[in-house]
This record gives structure tokens, C-alpha cells and sequence, in this order.
């Protein structure tokens, strides 16, 4: 490779011209699919902004300049030209770099991101911060990958187009985010591709007409006003300029040179500019490109297959809904992911994907649930966060029959710390009239969306995305009923929730394992029962502690003032652990940790 060994900064970069970035930028993009493939990672949207980022570091001054990367998951190549790329085969590993903008990692990673639709925030916030403190530098937010449809980012726009700060908005527009966006606004992306050739031709001539000896800054300032009635002509809708926003495209974004060029032009502009590109999820990697959902995000090539809560749940909506008009399917953006991609290719008119809005998918689906119908909405744990307000105001004070199927609850590994769903149980646990759920297989996850169907309030089932074991004990579902998977006739009981924990229960030999598939509400007669003088009572959850099922099962034994040691097993801090074993190992959430507090 010629250049890859000779960029590992931002100053090699820059020292390459324009033609020598086109010949990098294939290299680059050569490496992240093949360390993808052998790592895992987001490998469609990477591709996709190979270009666009190289373009950013040519043209500004990073780390005094400051990029806030929308999602981060498309911030590989930022990672390899800011002094990462020897350890770039690392990344998603234990002990290796992150998936996602880390600012630990780099003062090149100016903030975390892991979320959608947040950059604008965080940006406008920089950029208020550099003209309070008297500061110079360049802000810039780069989203995309469907964060336009999340609705905080229009809540920064708003703020951004009133307050007139210097900041610049690149609005990397690949018509998808996971699965491709949906609603108007894509729509209105869409009519505004269509300008592509218009945006073109504007550019030129600009340059032609600069070009002309004592005339030209003249006839720039005529075409100016002759461009903005075209352009109103053109595009029925001007959205950013009506915001006060200025508004430059639509570009290639796989267009270096012309990249280079626009940006040096807009960086000495003193207003709020959006720099709207066009470019391909996947570009270069041919599959990638024909099928960018699928390539979004890749499986490490050594992953072992399991069983998968997400595909179990899916299938078992469809079936349930053959019999059930009610049965009404939510998502947001993330039907493939959560699996119901069935359910929506099976009944069209009953799914409704709201985009990345998950404030929008909870409030809608307790207006659905109001009129009459049964709404599931499929959500990865870390998203549902998003929406605690909303769980709160709008399903739980009205005691709304809407069903959560919380998917990637617990450790994810890879994903990092923004994705891990550990935090569910814990808000969830503190709201009243919602009850939690977690099931040890597929089998009891069908029995509780049976259940559900005549469950007239809020319910959230979790559970991760795969699960390694299948159990032979299934007890009928009763509200708040746990079962004993396995007895011994000392008075030692693992309370365990969900299938990991469960699964590791199992593994410790003379102890009483207890299901727990109700964290909220306890099993209190059960606790009663076997709560007497001497009992040792260790609960495990895929949670932190605090709040979480651990804390209830200690709060209501305390109650019983009797002679009982409880002792909680979960995660204490943020997780950053590359891997689900590595999170539970340093959480103590293991064999030989379990067997020495057990007799301690």
C-alpha cells in the first residue's frame, strides 16, 4: 500500500495532494473492510464517509478545531488519520480502541457519541463556549446516517438558527440509517437531491465568473441574487434558510477536490452554514453498497451462532397476530435489528417504523394502545432511554396496556459504552403500574407475549439479542411468580434473572437456583417462604445495582427483620468492556466469583 504507511496524522494527511488522497482514501477503505470482517464493527456507514472525513482534516485544524461526529459509528476513518491506525486492528477488542468517538482515547475525539441526532447539540454548545471564553476555532457537526429524523436535532436547528453562532453543519445524506429513513423530511432530502445538477453549475460558474479581471465580484453578487430566486423556483421548500441557516449544496460527497474546495470557502463564513453530500452507504465494497442495512453492522467472521431472542420474538409477533387484529408493530428505524422484519413484511398496514424517534414511537403507542389496539414496540435497551419522559407521562400515568420488547438488555460488548443495556431495570424499577419481565428462553418468551395479550397495563420484557441454552422447566406465567430450576437442601438460593444469569446459576453446584422472570413485581410470598433464619440469598442481574432488582430483593428482605444474609451481584459503573464475558467477569458476575461470596 503506498500511502497507508505514511499517514498515521493529521500533518502526514495534509502533506498529500489532491490526487494522492483519492489513491488513500482507496486504501483506507480497503482496510477498514478487511479489519471489519475480522473484527465486527459498522462497516456500510464507515465506507461511506471515507472521503468526507479526509476532506474535514484536510481543510481544518483538528484538535483546535473541533468535529462532533453524529451516531460516531461512521468516525473510523477520524480514528485512523488521528493517530490510530497502527492500533486499528484493535478496535471493538478487549484492551483495543473504540468503536465510536472516545474523547479518553484521543483529544482528537472532541465528544462521545453513540446516539443519534445529538451533534447539533453538542456542537452548538462548543461553539457558544469558544465565543464566551474568547476562544478561535472552528466547530463543526457532521450528522447523517438518519439522525435527521431524530427530533432533537430540529430542536438544535431551531436554536442554532436564531442565536446565528459560527458553526457548520455537514449533513452527510446516504438516505439511510440502519434500514433506510422513512417520514417527510427524508422525503424533502430527497426533492433536494434532485438540485444536484443545479448546485453544480452554480459552483462553476461562481468560479468562472471570480476568475473575470474588474467585473467579477460584481456579476458574483448579481448571480447571488439571481441564484436565490432559482433556487426558490428549483425547491419549493428552502428549510435551513428559512431557519437562518445558510444552505450549500447538494455536493458529492466522494468528491474530494471538490470537497477541499468548498470547505476552505465556507470556513472563513461567520453565520451558522449547512454543507449538504450525497454519498453511498457501502461506496466501494460492491455488497455493501447493494445491501447497505445488511453491512451496516458485520458479525466478527469468528462469531459462533446461538439461539436469538430477536428473531424468537419477531416470529412468535407474526403468529400471534394472525389470530389477534389488535396486534400492532413499532420500531424505530431498527426493524431488522429487533427482529421484525417478518412482522413488517407480513402485515404492512400494522407496522410502523417512526424513524430514529423513540419520544415519538413511545407517545404513539400509548395513543394506540388508548384507542383500542395492542402496540408492541420493538426497542434496543440503550434507545428506550430516550424515552424515559415519555414511558412516564404518557404509558404509565394512565396505565396504558403498551408492551416494550426491550431487545440488547444487559452487556452488548463491542458496541461500547454507549449501547450497553444496563440501565433499564433501574428506571423502569422506580415507575409505578409498569411490570418487567425476563425471560430465560424462547419458550418463555412466547408464553409471556401470550400473556400479554389479555395484560391490560404496561409491560417491558428484556432480554439480549442472542442466548446460548434452552431450558426443560417451563411453568405456566402468573403474574409475579418465579420457579426453582434447580433445588438443594441447603440455604444457600441464587436469584437470578434472565437467560445469562440463569445460565450461570446453574453452573454453581449444591444451591437452590431461583428464576426470578418477575423483577418488578417481587415474588413476595415465594421471598417469605424461604426467608428464614440463616438463609444465604445472592441475586444476579445483566444491570448495574443500583435500583435495580438486586436492591429490591435486599429493600423487602430487610422488611422481614430476620436473620438473612442478601448479597447482589451486578455492574457498578459504566461498562466499557469490549466483550459481554469481560463485563461479566469484572463485575464478579462469575463461576469462581459466585462460589466465593457464597461462602464468605
Amino acid at each position: 500500500m503506498a500511502y497507508w504507511e505514511k499517514v498515521n496524522s493529521i500533518s502526514d494527511l495534509k502533506s498529500l495532494s489532491v490526487s494522492e488522497l483519492e489513491s488513500y482514501a482507496a486504501e483506507v477503505r480497503e482496510h477498514i473492510i478487511d479489519t471489519v470482517q475480522k473484527n465486527g464493527g459498522h462497516l456500510a456507514s464507515n465506507l461511506g464517509s471515507v472521503e468526507l472525513t479526509l476532506a474535514l482534516h484536510y481543510v481544518f485544524d483538528m484538535p483546535k478545531d473541533k468535529i462532533v461526529w453524529d451516531v460516531g459509528h461512521q468516525s473510523y476513518t477520524h480514528k485512523i488519520v488521528t493517530g490510530r491506525r497502527d492500533d486499528f486492528d484493535t478496535i471493538r477488542k478487549e484492551d483495543g480502541i473504540s468503536g465510536f468517538p472516545k474523547p479518553s482515547e484521543n483529544e482528537c475525539d472532541s465528544f462521545i457519541s453513540g446516539h443519534s441526532s445529538t451533534s447539533l447539540s453538542a456542537a452548538l454548545g462548543l461553539a457558544r463556549a469558544r465565543d464566551l471564553t474568547g476562544d478561535n476555532y472552528n466547530v463543526i457537526g457532521v450528522i447523517g446516517d438518519g439522525a435527521m429524523t431524530g427530533g432533537m436535532a430540529y430542536e438544535a436547528i431551531n436554536d442554532i438558527g436564531e442565536s446565528r453562532e459560527k458553526l457548520i453543519i455537514i449533513l452527510n445524506d446516504n438516505k439511510m440509517s440502519i434500514s433506510p429513513n422513512v417520514g417527510a423530511f427524508s422525503t424533502y432530502l430527497a426533492r433536494l437531491r434532485l438540485s444536484k445538477p443545479y448546485a453544480k453549475f452554480k459552483l462553476n460558474l461562481k468560479r468562472g465568473v471570480e476568475a473575470l479581471p474588474f467585473f467579477g465580484d460584481k456579476l458574483v453578487d448579481i448571480f447571488e441574487h439571481t441564484r436565490d430566486n432559482l433556487k426558490s423556483i428549483i425547491l419549493s421548500d428552502k428549510l435551513f434558510e428559512n431557519f437562518g441557516i445558510k444552505y450549500y449544496g447538494p455536493f458529492d460527497g466522494h468528491n474530494i477536490g471538490n470537497m477541499i474546495e468548498l470547505l476552505r470557502q465556507i470556513k472563513s463564513e461567520k453565520r451558522p452554514v449547512l454543507v449538504h453530500l450525497i454519498t453511498n452507504k457501502g461506496n466501494g465494497y460492491e455488497i455493501a453498497e447493494s445491501d447497505s442495512e445488511k453491512f451496516h453492522g458485520v458479525n466478527p467472521s469468528e462469531e459462533q451462532k446461538s439461539f436469538s431472542f430477536s428473531a424468537d420474538c419477531g416470529n412468535i409477533l407474526c403468529s400471534l397476530a394472525e389470530k389477534d387484529e389488535r396486534i400492532v408493530a413499532v420500531t424505530a428505524a431498527m426493524k431488522c435489528g429487533t427482529g421484525l422484519d417478518k412482522f413488517f413484511g407480513t402485515y404492512p398496514s400494522r407496522s410502523f417504523d417512526v424513524a430514529i424517534a423513540e419520544q415519538h414511537a413511545v407517545t404513539m403507542a400509548a395513543g394506540m394502545a388508548k384507542g383500542g389496539l395492542k402496540p408492541y414496540f420493538a426497542v434496543y435497551s440503550s434507545f428506550l432511554q430516550r424515552g424515559i419522559d415519555q414511558i412516564i407521562h404518557d404509558v404509565c400515568i394512565d396505565n396504558l396496556p403498551v408492551t416494550f420488547l426491550i431487545d440488547r438488555a444487559g452487556a452488548v460488548g463491542a458496541d461500547g459504552v454507549t449501547h450497553q443495556g444496563v440501565f433499564d431495570l433501574s428506571y423502569l424499577n422506580m415507575i409505578p403500574n409498569i411490570s418487567i419481565f425476563a425471560p430465560k428462553d424462547g419458550k418463555e418468551l412466547e408464553e409471556i407475549l401470550k400473556f400479554s395479550l389479555t395484560f391490560d397495563a404496561p409491560l417491558a420484557i428484556r432480554y439480549p439479542k442472542s442466548y446460548s441454552k434452552r431450558f426443560e422447566t417451563h411453568e405456566p406465567i402468573s403474574l409475579g411468580k418465579w420457579e426453582i430450576l434447580h433445588k438443594s437442601d441447603n440455604k444457600k438460593y441464587i436469584i437470578a434473572t434472565g437467560n445469562r444469569m440463569l445460565d450461570l446459576a446453574m453452573s454453581i453446584p449444591d444451591v437452590n437456583v431461583v428464576n426470578a422472570k418477575w423483577i418488578k413485581p417481587l415474588d413476595t410470598e415465594f421471598l417469605k417462604s424461604i426467608c428464614n433464619d440463616g438463609t444465604i440469598l445472592l441475586t444476579l442481574e445483566d444491570n448495574v445495582l443500583q435500583g435495580g432488582f438486586g436492591q429490591s430483593v435486599l429493600a423487602f428482605v430487610s422488611s422481614l427483620k430476620r436473620d438473612i444474609a442478601v448479597k447482589t451481584l451486578g455492574y457498578k459503573k459504566f461498562v466499557e468492556d469490549m466483550s459481554v464475558s469481560a463485563a461479566m467477569k469484572n463485575a464478579g458476575l462469575s463461576v469462581e466469583n459466585i462460589k466465593k461470596v457464597l461462602n464468605t
